[in-house]
């Protein structure tokens, strides 16, 4: 497939000597590059920040009805 991608002409110009370099193709040059990008995606689940407040932290457990309560509170009848 066709496409037309704007890069900085830095980066073009080192990605054509390195193809020179390996005696292959600009082409096969850029699609190893998304191929390694892709794959370290994908080696790397989604993993969720440490969202806690220090070693603080809430100090009982709470269910979702105790939050809820807690965040509306004097809100509403």
């Amino acid at each position: 497939m066709k496409t037309t991608v704007e890069i900085s002409d830095a980066l073009l110009l080192a990605a054509k000597k390195l193809a020179h370099e390996r005696s292959t193709t600009l082409r096969e040059i850029v699609e190893e590059g998304l191929r390694v990008v892709l794959q370290s995606r994908q080696a790397q689940p989604f993993q969720l920040r440490d969202g806690s407040f220090g070693k603080l932290g809430m100090h009982h457990k709470m269910t979702w009805e105790e939050i809820r309560d807690e965040v509306y509170q004097g809100r509403g009848a």
